[in-house]
Formats: C-alpha cells, structure tokens, sequence
C-alpha cells in the first residue's frame, strides 16, 4: 500500500512523535538536554514553527507545534535533526542518524483536542513510570512542564492561545492546568491521540475535516484521505435502485 502523504496544515496545531534507532539514548547527558532544547528553540525560530509544548524521552519525543506556512513542519524537523544530532554523536562517538524513519503527526481541532494534547504530552512521562506523579520531573526527562505550573521561564514554548484561555492570571492558568494533569488524560482520548499520530489521520470533527479539505485544496497539496475509511460495505442510499 502507498504511504500516505504526511498531513501539513498552517495554523493548525500539529502532535509530532519522533523515534529513536535501538540503542541510541537522547538524554544520556546534561548536555544532551540542553543542547536538544537549543536546537528545539532554534529551530523553531528559523522554520517560524510555534511550539505549544514537548516531552523529549530516552527513545522519542512528542512536540505540539503550529507552523506558519506550507512546508514549514518539515523544515522545522530537518533543521532540529541537523543542529541536535551532529552535537549528539560527537559527544557520544557515533554516526549516522539517531531517527527511526521519519516523523509522524496528526492534525488536531484546537478547539476539541489542543489541551488534551497538552496534557498527554507533560504527563507522557507519568504514564510511563519515569517520574513518581504527575507533577515530577526527572533527569531521563525534557519537558515543557515547568513553563506551564510556573517553575521556570521556557524560551521554546509559544503558548496556545487555548491556554491563555484558562485564566486571567499565570496563577489562574497554573492552578487549573495542575488539576488538569492530576487528573489525566482520559484512556480513550490518550488512545485516540496515539493511534492518529501514528497514522497520520487529522483529529476533529466532520466539519473541522472538512475544512482542512477545502484549504488543502486550495494551496494544491497533493489529494489524501484526512480520516480512515469507515470499515465494511457502503450503506446504499435510499433513492438507490434495487439491482
């Protein structure tokens, strides 16, 4: 089967999860996270990428981003592969590249799924049982985090205006997104953010869908199906004939 055209929609919110080849380790070092973070704010600089939040893991990292223009998410990648990697193995004495195959990311409806996919991403390392609660950070860890429950001033992070939308206050804003972490991401909106980035399917609503049609048609992106095909035979409309 033909690999779908990877999704890219400016303005829209985009959940990357990148994979690293067996036996390479992202964060081997304090160095390595600070040279990854570097690259990340560079790099989103130079490709005019806003980064909404990320987790970088010993074998992946998830990024929310939201590019300026056509192209610009695939720059952005590139240019953070290029600036980290070559650090990377110098420092540790290998070649070639750390990525297992390219990137994958899903589309999302701000709206519906932006704070969902906030949430999944800083409390992504919990889940895993690399840090005790929800709230922790760790040494085999590189998040977005501290930005948002007001610990440290990220650089990188170019917040959403979803959530500025949570209060008046960074108080506000860092009371109620504390709750939100402790209280999860529920299971099956977890699944669901999994499986369409890993897919590579757009994650909204039909009418959402269908506007992301309509815009990638009009900036001539090559034709692709934005969701999965329904399973089975199609219903036949009532007007049908009977044959």
């Amino acid at each position: 089967m033909a690999r779908l055209p990877r999704l890219d929609c400016p303005s829209q919110p985009h959940l990357i999860v990148q994979r690293v080849v067996a036996g390479a380790h992202l964060l081997a070092t304090p160095d390595d996270a600070a040279d990854f973070r570097t690259a990340l704010l560079d790099a989103s600089r130079e490709c005019r990428v806003a980064v909404h939040a990320y987790v970088v893991l010993p074998d992946h990292f998830h990024v929310l981003a939201t590019p300026n223009g056509p192209g610009d998410l695939g720059r952005f990648m590139q240019a953070l592969g290029r600036r980290f990697v070559v650090r990377h193995n110098h420092r540790h004495g290998r070649s070639g590249s750390l990525w297992a195959g390219r990137f994958r990311a899903t589309v999302l409806e701000p709206a519906r799924y932006l704070l969902d996919a906030m949430a999944f991403i800083e409390g992504h390392a919990w889940r895993l049982g690399l840090v005790p609660d929800p709230l922790a950070e760790g040494p085999q860890v590189l998040s977005s985090l501290g930005q948002h429950l007001n610990r440290r001033t990220d650089p990188v992070v170019t917040d959403h205006a979803a959530f500025w939308a949570l209060g008046n206050t960074p108080f506000e804003r860092e009371a109620i997104w504390r709750d939100r972490l402790q209280q999860g991401v529920p299971v099956a909106v977890v699944q669901a953010l999994v499986r369409a980035s890993s897919k590579g399917w757009a994650l909204g609503s039909e009418a959402f869908l269908a506007e992301l049609e309509r815009r990638s048609a009009q900036v001539g992106q090559t034709p692709r199906r934005l969701a999965p095909a329904r399973r089975g035979r199609p219903r036949k409309a009532e007007s049908d004939p009977v044959g």
